[in-house]
């Protein structure tokens, strides 16, 4: 509500605790919209003599609105707004007419003014719909029943309880009066009690067995709000209680009605797909640390130095890709933290290739960047050639050295820098005519796979930089819609 408060304190004459009470009143407003089918709009008298400012506005999501209304925040003339002027200067509630478009249908306004606790009438809520849904059956009622929410909502601390929250075109709506009797209920309420074998529920008592309201007849009696969640024959429902008080008293029900049996259904569904995900990725993580673990006897037997390091490279190949499916079996999303899987394959390479009188440092900067498996995977192999690069070949001569990542983000791309402080590289070095395979396989991952760019220079030791795009962050944000 916190903007509701800055177009309070910036264009209406309202002093803190009116300004409070406003944004009490909007906190509800999108319930009330749904509630009376309408678009709702709060008027407060601005700065400007005879200006009214908009100070909050909600469409509903249970009807459409085809018209639109000046934005919030602005301000009209008090001649152009007649009904809400007269409301807030009089205190009383007023139905009329109005054009919003030459040539369109007049929209149907009712207007209700809005006090503070002192009784000083300091804004009017304007319920505008069509002629159309005006004309509905217990419209009105509907109109009204918002209208006393918005009321409720000046008394007393915000409503800001997740029970307020709006409504869906698939909500049952039903409304009972202060003795416990139904006095209306919308078509999708009709047919959800058509199912359960109640063909009429309107003049019905909440505490009739047949209706299954004892959720309505509780809230009724203890003025709490409700929810709950049950099944009743394939069907699983959802009801929502919310007790509407005038004078400290329940002077109106609202009680909601959903059948969420479909979205139940898929939502076991996706349960259980990501629990079969998660354990195809930790069958792969340990079927990857098997064949690292026979490359290992194999390496162990052989008597060739250079077959000894093509083994050790390949355990630690593979060993960078478990890593991902190690995080990938721990989590029910798709998605990785490159900074923690740069972390495990540091700890990785340094454990399995490093003498053990060789004393390194590792340093790891980085923002958070979240990729995809798929690119994380070939992250993973990227990182860790150039690790085991640096091990292998940066501190030629040395008991000593440090081993640094740095993770940095811009608007277009990820930035990833791995660098050491050891000798450089040649003088000579082409990255383009290297013969050395594990560099191969950083350029091919970083160009094809990940549609990056890479360099490699000297500097204190040498840096190897790694450019790539954010554009797959796009295509995680689409997969997670």
């Amino acid at each position: 509500m916190g903007v509701v408060v800055d177009v309070c304190q910036k264009i209406t004459v309202l002093s803190a605790e009116q300004i409070q009470v406003i944004a009490n009143v909007a906190s509800v407003l999108g319930l009330a919209a749904d509630l009376a089918h309408a678009q709702v709009t709060l008027y407060a008298q601005a700065r400007s003599e005879n200006f009214l400012a908009i100070v909050a506005q909600a469409k509903p999501n249970t009807s459409y609105i085809a018209f639109k209304t000046n934005i919030l925040g602005s301000t009209v003339q008090a001649g152009e707004e007649p009904l809400i002027w007269r409301t807030l200067a009089s205190g009383t509630p007023i139905a009329g007419q109005r054009e919003w478009a030459l040539g369109m249908d007049a929209l149907e306004m009712r207007v209700y003014p809005i006090q503070d606790g002192t009784g000083n009438f300091i804004a009017a809520a304007s319920f505008e719909t069509s002629n159309q849904e005006a004309g509905a059956d217990g419209h009105g009622l509907l109109v009204e029943t918002a209208s006393m929410l918005l009321t409720m909502a000046t008394v007393g601390k915000p409503l800001g309880h997740k029970l307020y929250r709006p409504l869906g075109t698939r909500d049952g709506i039903i409304i009972i009066d202060e003795r416990g009797y139904i006095m209306f209920a919308n078509s999708a309420a009709d047919a959800i009690y058509k199912v359960l074998g109640i063909n009429r529920v309107i003049g019905r008592r909440v505490s009739d067995r047949q209706v299954n309201m004892r959720l309505a007849q509780q809230a009724l009696s203890t003025g709490q709000l409700m929810e709950k969640e049950f099944e009743s024959g394939n069907m699983i429902l959802v009801q929502r209680a919310i007790p509407i008080f005038a004078n400290s008293q329940v002077s109106r029900t609202v009680f909601i009605i959903a059948d969420v049996t479909e979205i139940r259904k898929k939502e076991k569904e996706l349960l259980i797909k990501s629990a079969v995900i998660q354990e195809i990725h930790h069958r792969v993580k340990n079927n990857l640390q098997t064949i690292a673990s026979l490359l290992r006897l194999q390496s162990r037997r052989t008597k060739t130095p250079e077959v000894k390091a093509a083994l050790r490279e390949s355990v630690n190949r593979i060993l960078s890709i478990s890593v991902v499916h190690e995080f990938l079996s721990q989590q029910d999303r798709g998605f990785i933290d490159v900074a923690e899987v740069t972390k495990n394959i540091l700890d990785l390479v340094i454990q399995n290739m490093l003498e053990p009188n060789f004393n390194i440092e590792t340093v790891l900067n980085g923002e958070t960047v979240i990729l995809p498996s798929e690119q994380a995977s070939s992250l993973a192999l990227v990182i860790n050639e150039l690790i085991q690069n640096a091990i292998e070949h940066g501190f030629v001569g040395r008991k000593e050295g440090l081993i640094g990542v740095d993770i940095a983000t811009t608007p277009e791309n990820y930035q990833i820098d791995i660098y050491d402080d050891g000798i450089g590289l040649p003088a000579d070095f082409c990255l383009e005519n290297t013969n050395s395979l594990g560099l191969q396989i950083v350029r091919t991952l970083i160009e094809n796979d990940l549609g990056g760019k890479f360099r490699l220079f000297s500097r204190s030791g040498t840096h190897a930089f790694i450019t790539i795009p954010r554009l797959m962050e796009g295509a995680k944000e689409a997969k997670e819609v």
